[in-house]
Parts: C-alpha cells; sequence; structure tokens
C-alpha cells in the first residue's frame, strides 16, 4: 500500500530530476568530432615520431658496433704491422 505522495514522488523523480543542458554550453556534434580527430591527429603523429626516435636509435647503437669492429680491427692490424717489424 503506498500513499498519493509515494506515488506523486515516483511518477515525477525520474523525468523530473534530470538537468537539462543550456544551450550556451553545448556544441554542435561536428565541431565536437572535430576537435576529437585533430586530437587523435596529434596523437598519432607524437606516436610516429616516438618510434623515428626508437628507430634513430637503434641505427645508432647498429653504427656504434659496427665502429666498435671496425676499430678493433684496425687495432689488431696495427698490432700484426707492429710485430712484423719487429721480425
Amino acid at each position: 500500500m503506498t500513499t498519493s505522495e509515494y506515488d506523486w514522488w515516483w511518477g515525477k523523480r525520474v523525468n523530473d530530476n534530470a538537468p537539462m543542458p543550456s544551450p550556451e554550453n553545448t556544441r554542435p556534434i561536428e565541431e565536437h568530432l572535430q576537435v576529437i580527430s585533430s586530437e587523435l591527429e596529434k596523437k598519432l603523429e607524437a606516436e610516429k615520431m616516438r618510434k623515428g626516435n626508437n628507430k634513430a636509435v637503434e641505427d645508432l647503437n647498429s653504427l656504434k658496433k659496427i665502429i666498435r669492429s671496425c676499430a678493433y680491427r684496425l687495432g689488431l692490424l696495427g698490432w700484426m704491422l707492429e710485430f712484423k717489424k719487429m721480425l
């Protein structure tokens, strides 16, 4: 058994308590989607730069290994030439 006040409250609570959007604070969906797409483009650009930076670091490390290997070989070559002079 319910009271008439409860019945009134039950019917009113769903629709009347929801806040209504003000026209000043709303923007068209096209503008909203444009903002979202520009944010996604910025994120994609940042990701490309990060990946490019990682690739550049990998290439630099690879070149350092090659240079160390060449320097080692040149060092051995120099040592062998010195050894031959001694003979």
